[in-house]
């Protein structure tokens, strides 16, 4: 199944709480309940005014349904290609 970064632009993100960015992650497992298995949430990075998700779905639209069910921005949603690490270089 496809590998998904989303950038989600939200101004003073990383100067939200513990408890902020609980809340936010307990409306997006609700959300991913609700649509069902098939788009799983991996990780996010939290940057000043930026968040980075990673998920895995069968496509963009399910993951747009999401943002829009969520109340989150999904303003680029990016298929992952390749994944490289320092071990690749090793060949």
């Amino acid at each position: 199944m496809p590998k998904y970064v989303i950038e989600r632009d939200m101004p003073g993100v990383g100067n939200l709480s513990a408890e902020q960015l609980q809340g936010a992650s307990q409306t997006s497992c609700n959300v991913l309940k609700n649509l069902g298995p098939q788009i799983q949430w991996v990780q996010s990075y939290v940057t000043d005014d930026k968040i980075y998700c990673v998920y895995i779905a069968p496509n963009e639209e399910i993951i747009r349904e999401h943002a829009k069910q969520g109340g989150f921005p999904a303003n680029r949603i990016s298929e992952i290609k390749s994944m490289i690490d320092p071990t690749t270089a090793e060949g």
